[in-house]
This record gives structure tokens, C-alpha cells and sequence, in this order.
């Protein structure tokens, strides 16, 4: 590495060269200090106690003091063995509720079909339970439709077979759902469920599944359609940007591409409803197409993108106000605690203070109305 010398230079460039790199020793310390407390630091974003001495967020004369959260104890003994917490807790220490289907299986007694089966009676009956699982999860539906005739004027009718989803089809839509879920949830892809089916017996070809699924997404697409358009009715909605890998790009020769990084832009209303919209990149216009039809709060981290979305959709005289997130608010003070530790370590108390008021509105579980009052 070449040095460059200073001998030449006047005392003020000696002093302003001496003064940049003291700006970037301190700026690369910094970032040092970040990067060990994210190898080595509490990965947690919680305060673990707020400062005594930290006034709050509101005016003395609006100091609202949070009521004392008393937990009764009743007296017990102690006891050796450890107490079972919920009541479907078995002898076999399995744990199920009751939307698991059971089969019981009746074990006799020998004692009770000897010769000597007089000598005994039944008094009790224990159970023991084992978790177990079936080979497949398929069955077929037969429906067994009556066809009558008509004595007097000997005409024959049959009884209709039950409407279905894919008319034309023996594709039944519990069957539909199951291999869209299992896809879309459990990320099952649909050459293994095919070979689940032909190992439950069952033969058919996967292009038969591709089929179905692809009618089945176009029957999706006005729920999701309706669903989304009811999000943006919210008067508060919140929206973020989740990376996730979907198509190839063109490989070189016989060598295939890599995996594509696309995004979901999820959409969160007030009625507690999700929309996963989908764009190949990261850029504002997928988010502007989105917002066009909303007028509200919208919630976003600190990202970019948001702020200049926001700013161009207003100019149309549409009414967006945009509210960043605390957490990521939050993050910028906590970087700063090496450089100004007294200032950013107010502004965090300060905020420690907003969350443990949050906090005990959802541990209270106020309603709206409660919750304007209390804030």
C-alpha cells in the first residue's frame, strides 16, 4: 500500500487530513462496537428494566400511573412430582385435544374367556395412549345414487351427484384444498404428493395434479381479489416487504440459472385480514400500484421506498399519512449509544416508557374506546 507524504503539506491540510481520519476511525469503531453486539450482545430488542429517574412521555398533570398488577397465590405444598398442566395430559404424558381422531381398540381380559372366566369380574378399565400414524391421508368418496321409476308412467330418473368445484372432475374439493395447502404451507411440492398418492395406491399422472392446481388458483383469484380491496378500506394499514425465491434465471450452456429473488408485499388491514402481494423486485412502483385506492395511515418500516411512495400519491390528492415503526426507530438510537451515549440513552428510556404502556393495554385487553382514553 502506497503512503502518501505529508512533508509537503502546510500545518492546516496536516490538520484537516489528522481530523478526517479521526472522523473515520471513530465512524469504523462504531460500526466495530455494532457488529460485536450483534455476534456477542442480548439478541432481544427489550429493555430489561426502565430507568427510575426517566420522566414521561406525558405532562405531569396527564402522568397516568399504571395500576399495580396483583396476581393472587393460592397456599399449596410442595411436591415432588411435577404437576400436570393441562387436562388432556394422559398417563403416557401424550398431549392432544379434541379435534384429534381417536380409534379405540377394546384389549379383553385372557382371565375373562378361559375356563375358569366365572372365577373373575370386571371392575375397572385402564387406558393407554399411543400417537400413531396412518399410511396416507386419502379415501374415496362413493356416492351411491338411487334411480327410481315412476309406476304409472314408467319413466326413469336418477338422483343428481353432488355439485363440485372443477365440474366434470372427481378431483372433490377437500382434495383440491388439501394439495394447496400442503404446497403452500407445509412446502410439499407436488411431485412428492404425487408419489404419496401412488404409494397410497392410488394412480394417476402429476400432470393431472399441475391441472387441477392451476384451476384452482384461478377460483382463488376473486376471493383474493375481494379480500384485498376490503384491506385497503382499513383506516390503518400496514405493509412490508418479505424476499423470497420463485423462478430461474437463464443459466450459461447445459448449466441450469439460479433461483430468482423476488419479494411478497404483505398487506395487513384493521379487520385483521392478509393480502401477499408479489413483484420480481424491491422497487416503489409495485408499492404505489398497491396504495391507489387507499386513504389512511399506512404503517412501514424505515425503508425508502415508502416515504417516496407516499409522497407521489399524495401529490394526486390522495390522503396517506405515513406513521414509521417504533422498533426500527428505536434501532437508530440504539447504534448511537457509542457516540452519544446520554442522548440516545434518553431517547430509548423514553420509549421503553411508550412500550410499557402498550404493554398494558394488550395485557388489559381494552377496547377501542378504552384505549383512546387510556392514551
Amino acid at each position: 500500500m502506497k503512503t502518501r507524504s505529508i512533508s509537503h503539506l502546510s500545518p492546516s491540510e496536516i490538520e484537516a487530513a489528522f481530523a478526517h481520519q479521526a472522523d473515520e476511525i471513530a465512524q469504523l469503531k462504531q460500526q466495530l462496537d455494532w457488529l460485536k453486539r450483534q455476534l456477542f450482545g442480548r439478541k432481544s430488542e427489550k429493555v430489561l428494566a426502565d430507568n427510575p429517574a426517566q420522566s414521561s412521555l406525558f405532562d405531569e398533570g396527564e402522568t397516568l400511573t399504571l395500576p399495580a398488577e396483583t396476581k393472587p397465590v393460592k397456599a399449596h405444598t410442595r411436591s415432588s412430582q411435577k404437576q400436570r398442566r393441562d387436562s388432556d395430559l394422559n398417563d403416557e404424558g401424550l398431549r392432544f385435544d379434541e379435534t384429534v381422531p381417536q380409534q379405540i381398540i377394546d384389549i379383553p381380559a385372557p382371565e375373562l374367556q378361559g375356563a375358569d372366566a366365572d372365577q373373575y369380574e370386571l371392575v375397572d378399565t385402564k387406558e393407554t395412549c399411543r400417537l400413531a400414524q396412518q399410511p396416507g391421508s386419502y379415501v374415496v368418496l362413493r356416492f351411491r345414487r338411487q334411480v327410481v321409476r315412476h309406476k304409472t308412467t314408467q319413466t326413469i330418473k336418477d338422483t343428481p351427484a353432488p355439485g363440485n368445484v372443477l365440474e366434470g372432475c372427481y378431483c372433490d374439493v377437500s382434495l383440491l384444498a388439501g394439495l394447496m395447502v400442503d404446497k403452500a404451507v407445509y412446502h410439499l411440492p407436488l411431485h412428492r404428493q404425487h408419489q404419496r398418492m401412488l404409494d397410497s395406491g392410488i394412480t394417476l399422472s402429476r400432470a393431472t395434479l399441475i391441472n387441477w392446481i392451476q384451476k384452482g388458483i384461478e377460483l382463488l383469484r376473486p376471493i383474493a381479489k375481494a379480500q384485498w380491496q376490503h384491506i385497503l378500506q382499513s383506516k390503518i394499514l400496514a405493509m412490508d416487504e418479505v424476499p423470497i425465491k420463485a423462478g430461474r434465471t437463464k443459466g450459461a450452456g447445459r448449466k441450469p440459472g439460479h433461483m430468482k429473488q423476488t419479494y411478497f408485499w404483505p398487506l395487513y388491514g384493521d379487520s385483521d385480514e392478509v393480502a401477499f402481494t408479489w413483484s420480481n423486485s424491491r422497487g416503489m412502483l409495485h408499492a404505489q400500484a398497491q396504495l391507489q385506492d387507499f386513504t389512511g395511515t399506512l404503517l412501514t418500516d424505515g425503508y425508502a421506498a415508502y416515504t417516496k411512495t407516499v409522497a407521489q400519491i399524495n401529490q394526486q390528492e390522495q390522503q396517506i399519512v405515513h406513521a414509521a415503526c417504533w422498533v426500527h426507530m428505536r434501532r437508530g438510537f440504539e447504534k448511537a449509544l457509542d457516540s452519544e451515549p446520554h442522548t440516545a440513552q434518553q431517547a430509548l428510556d423514553i420509549i421503553a416508557t411508550l412500550y410499557r404502556h402498550e404493554k398494558h393495554i394488550r395485557h388489559k385487553q381494552l377496547d377501542l374506546a378504552d384505549i383512546h382514553a387510556y392514551r
